[in-house]
């Protein structure tokens, strides 16, 4: 019995090995992984997948990572490798990628990581510096953490991988627009005109205003240029001039913006009079952009100095430019005139000391994804096939026959943006006194109406809102900035799958909204509240004074509620002017709701001359839209600078970028972008809630543990009883 039994276990052991090696292999053949985070934050999106999936040509990605990072970059570098990993085995064949060590060691593998080093400036990747702790110290170290994309002869670059946060966004996107250039430039049936005019006849004036390496400018433009056009599948046509003949530099000045340089003659120099000028201009079916070669640039005391262009930064503008010309994102109005906010701010503005409004960061995060259309109604209509237009806070009155382009707009299937405000500041109150907000009425209010949204004439004060640190002189401490609501996740719809993760907003001036249910066709129209103000909110209407001094909640809770701040209609809406008189472009602001200037003196209107020749002339009239979508947000600043981050990092960023792509048909891509937020605030509970939870970590866990142990005791008192009992010990 012993030796069968020595034998049994020698064989179970041998068992063992072989059921773990087979595991080990099976593991091998059949490896899967599973995401347990809630927002699948280690694995790829469907917008991600769809990507990678559909490469029809191979696609490179290389990584110049330092090695031995403190954390958090080691996370960040132990993510990406996970990343692209998932990458690359839904992408299979198409898609390869390599991490090249760029960190000095001894012995052999410093000259490759020299090699590395010089790999990663070819191509732009520049090391970055990063604080790390070392010996109870802070120090400072330069590290590479770059990535550069390739695909065919188109190189994207990530020069700076500092964080996890919206990497997949980043990684992705960048694939998608490759894709997008490739197929476009492959499209294009004439070539870009690239016309260099860069005057010889400013060399001898150069060493004089600075620029003693101009008379190598056009030897490094046109090595940039050429290093372009084998990126872009040689679809620039590049010429270079050289004209300084004046009446010829004018006449490019005025049909293309050319800036060009005159100086008198210099005889101590030896300098005769002359004109030159420096600047490239591409030109595509119709359309024109020039980028200056040297700029002038004014400093206080110095005076005027000049600038020589980058060949890296020319390079970057006139990518920028090539893919505007041809197409590789969708369009996306943008409403011009009527005092609505610009995209750029007003230079000369800013150099008299005036304030400037300006969209430059929601600018930025929409020109990455989007061509951004500028719609000018007086000049002409909204183009059709637009997905979206926005209307950024027109302040000045909408003629009739406006009103009827964009309604036609989203009878057409054209998703609106209004995102308005109630008021503008009107003149200084004197005295020192702040300018007193006055209402906004531009005519679209009454369109919104019509569609089935109010926008209030008042401001939503809110406790739950914004603290600003008061000075000093005023006392310090916190200041609620009641005007500025903070709006947590309890208030915000985070149903939508555009909303998912939106976890806190901060608004600013913003007004209440009020549906119009006698307006809205429940069967064809589903409304979606996206966010409202907390339980502690009343308004401020009538009287407006944003002064935080003379701001005071209600005393009494039943003043004040919740009040909705932003909402989504989508379906098919009925026009405005279905069964009203279609306004004509002659008829300027005549308002047909209302009574003409012959109606009000008591005059009959008049009567149309007759047509002897019997000519009709009128609108394609649309009374019920295409499926489309309307989204109101009464809250301009929302777009303004002091609340959007450049990055798009913020959820007030993630939002508005979110909203668009909805309105555009690009749910999957907001989906990606907002799949991993850095803020994720803890859920409010209430002194009770709190109390309930803390005694039960003190005392319940511990009370727990006894329990059990007590239960383990009684187990095994009870196994120990029941042996006894079988073998009668």
């Amino acid at each position: 019995m012993g030796t069968f039994s020595l034998k049994e276990k020698y064989f179970k052991f041998i068992l063992y090995i072989l059921v773990i090696v087979l595991v080990n292999i099976a593991g091998i053949t059949l490896f899967f992984r599973v995401d347990l985070t809630r927002d699948g934050i280690y694995s790829l999106s469907p917008a991600s997948i769809d990507v990678v999936e559909t490469l029809s040509e191979p696609l490179s990605i290389k990584v110049f990572f330092s090695k031995s990072l403190p954390a958090p970059h080691n996370n960040t570098e132990r993510y990406l490798r996970d990343l692209l990993e998932e990458y690359a085995s839904r992408g299979k064949q198409y898609f390869n990628y390599a991490f090249y060590n760029v960190s000095a060691e001894e012995g052999a593998l410093t000259q490759k990581a020299d090699e590395n080093r010089d790999m990663a400036k070819s191509y732009g990747i520049q090391p970055v510096q990063i604080r790390i702790m070392e010996n109870d110290e802070i120090k400072f170290k330069n590290a590479y953490m770059g990535i550069v994309i390739i695909h065919g002869d188109l190189i994207e670059k990530i020069e700076a991988v500092t964080s996890t946060q919206g990497l997949e966004y980043q990684l992705t996107t960048a694939i998608q627009k490759m894709n997008k250039k490739v197929s476009a430039l492959l499209r294009m049936e004439e070539k870009l005109s690239v016309s260099m005019y860069l005057s010889s006849s400013l060399n001898p004036i150069a060493p004089l205003i600075g620029l003693d390496q101009l008379p190598e400018l056009g030897k490094a433009v046109t090595q940039t240029i050429a290093q372009l056009n084998a990126k872009s599948l040689g679809v620039l046509d590049f010429k270079p001039f050289d004209i300084s003949d004046k009446a010829e530099l004018d006449e490019l000045g005025k049909k293309y913006g050319l800036m060009a340089l005159s100086w008198p003659a210099l005889p101590d120099k030896n300098i005769s009079q002359g004109s030159g000028a420096a600047g490239i201009v591409i030109e595509y079916q119709g359309k024109t952009a020039t980028l200056p070669l040297i700029q002038s640039v004014q400093l206080p005391i110095i005076g005027t100095t000049y600038q020589m262009a980058d060949p890296a930064v020319l390079e970057r503008d006139m990518t920028a430019v090539v893919e505007k010309f041809i197409g590789i994102n969708k369009d996306l109005g943008f409403l011009s005139g009527h005092g609505s906010l610009p995209l750029m701010p007003d230079q000369l503005a800013m150099m008299q000391g005036r304030p400037s409004e300006g969209l430059q960061a929601f600018n930025t995060l929409i020109s990455s994804r989007y061509s951004i259309k500028p719609v000018d109604l007086k000049t002409g209509a909204v183009p059709d096939g637009l997905n979206c237009l926005i209307i950024p806070r027109p302040t000045l009155k909408f003629s009739d026959y406006e009103l009827f382009q964009i309604d036609q707009a989203l009878m057409k299937g054209t998703s609106l943006a209004f995102i308005s405000d109630s008021f503008q500041e009107g003149q200084s109150g004197g005295m020192g006194m702040p300018p007193t907000p006055v209402p906004i009425d531009t005519g679209l209010e009454k369109l919104l109406n019509h569609y089935g949204v109010n926008i209030k004439k008042a401001y939503v004060l809110d406790k739950q809102s914004y603290k600003h640190q008061a000075p000093k002189e005023m006392g310090g401490g916190e200041q609620n900035i009641y005007f500025a609501p903070m709006l947590k996740e309890a208030s915000i719809n985070t149903e939508p799958d555009f909303m998912t993760n939106i976890k806190a907003l901060i608004a600013m001036q913003i007004s209440p909204l009020e549906l119009v249910e006698e307006n809205i066709d429940k069967e064809n129209i589903k409304v979606t509240k996206l966010f409202s103000s907390s339980n502690e909110s009343w308004l401020m209407e009538g009287m407006i004074n944003l002064n935080p001094m003379f701001i005071t909640p209600p005393e009494k809770k039943e003043d004040m509620k919740s009040y909705d701040l932003a909402y989504l209609l989508s379906g098919t809406f009925t026009s405005y002017f279905k069964g009203k008189p279609l306004p004509e472009k002659e008829l300027g602001e005549k308002d047909i709701t209302g009574e003409t200037a012959d109606t009000k003196a008591g005059n009959p209107a008049k009567k149309p001359a007759e047509n002897p020749m019997a000519l009709q002339a009128g609108h394609s009239f649309l009374e019920t839209s295409k499926p489309a979508m309307l989204f109101v947000l009464p809250c301009s600043q929302m777009l303004e600078d002091n609340m959007l981050d450049p990055e798009g990092q913020s959820t007030n960023a993630t939002f508005i970028l979110n909203v668009i792509d909805h309105l555009n048909g690009e749910d999957d891509i907001a989906l990606l972008r907002s799949k991993q937020q850095a803020l994720n605030p803890i859920a409010q509970t209430t002194p009770f809630d709190r109390g309930v939870i803390k005694a039960a970590n003190i005392i319940g866990l511990p009370i727990l543990v006894v329990l059990f142990g007590f239960g383990v005791f009684v187990k095994r008192r009870a196994r120990k009883k029941k042996i006894a009992n079988r073998f009668n010990i």
